[in-house]
C-alpha cells in the first residue's frame, strides 16, 4: 500500500484492455479495485476519444463484486475484504452520485429558460396582434366586472317594473 493516494490515468483500449499509465502497465478490473480500496483516485478514458468512463467502469466492477457474492468473504477473510469492498463502495457512491447543488442550479435554469421562452411567445404575439393569455385575462376581468355592474343596475330597475305592472 501506498503512502499517500496517486491518481491513476486508466486508458481504455478498443480491444477492451485497460493501461494505468502511472505504473505502465495493462491492468483488470480487479487491479482498478484494489486501486480504489487502496485509496487511489482513478479516471477511466477512452483512448480514442477521450470520454470519461469511470462510472462504466466502476459500475461493472459494483457488479462484479456482487456476482462474486459470500463465498468471497469466507475465503479472504470477512472483515479484511468487507472493509476493502465499503471503500470502493463509498468511492463509487462519491463519483456517481450528483451534488444537490448541481440539480438546484438545473432547476433554476429551467426557470430562467422557461420565463424566457414566454416572454418571446408575448413579444410574437403582440407583433401578430394576436391577444396573448395576460390580454384575455384582462379582457375577461372587465366582462366579469361589466357583468357585475349590469347585474345591479338590472335588478334594481326589473323590482320597480314589476311594482309598476302589478299597480
Amino acid at each position: 500500500m501506498t503512502a499517500s493516494p496517486e491518481r491513476h490515468l486508466i486508458k481504455k483500449y478498443a480491444n477492451r484492455k485497460l493501461y494505468d499509465t502511472r505504473t505502465s502497465r495493462y491492468v483488470t478490473l480487479d487491479g482498478i479495485a484494489d486501486l480504489v480500496r487502496d485509496g487511489h483516485d482513478i479516471r477511466v478514458v477512452d483512448r480514442d476519444s477521450g470520454a470519461d468512463l469511470t462510472q462504466v467502469i466502476l459500475s461493472q466492477i459494483v457488479l462484479t463484486e456482487e456476482k462474486r457474492g459470500p463465498q468471497r468473504l469466507v475465503d479472504a477473510g470477512a472483515d479484511a475484504l468487507h472493509e476493502r469492498g465499503q471503500a470502493l463502495l463509498d468511492y463509487v457512491r462519491k463519483t456517481l452520485t450528483v451534488p444537490g447543488d448541481i440539480v438546484s442550479e438545473v432547476e433554476r435554469r429551467r426557470g430562467n429558460l422557461e420565463g424566457m421562452v414566454d416572454e418571446a411567445i408575448e413579444r410574437t404575439l403582440r407583433r401578430l396582434r394576436i391577444p396573448t393569455r395576460n390580454d384575455i385575462d384582462e379582457i375577461n376581468k372587465r366582462l366579469d366586472r361589466l357583468s357585475a355592474n349590469l347585474s345591479r343596475s338590472n335588478g334594481a330597475a326589473p323590482t320597480a317594473r314589476k311594482t309598476a305592472r302589478r299597480k
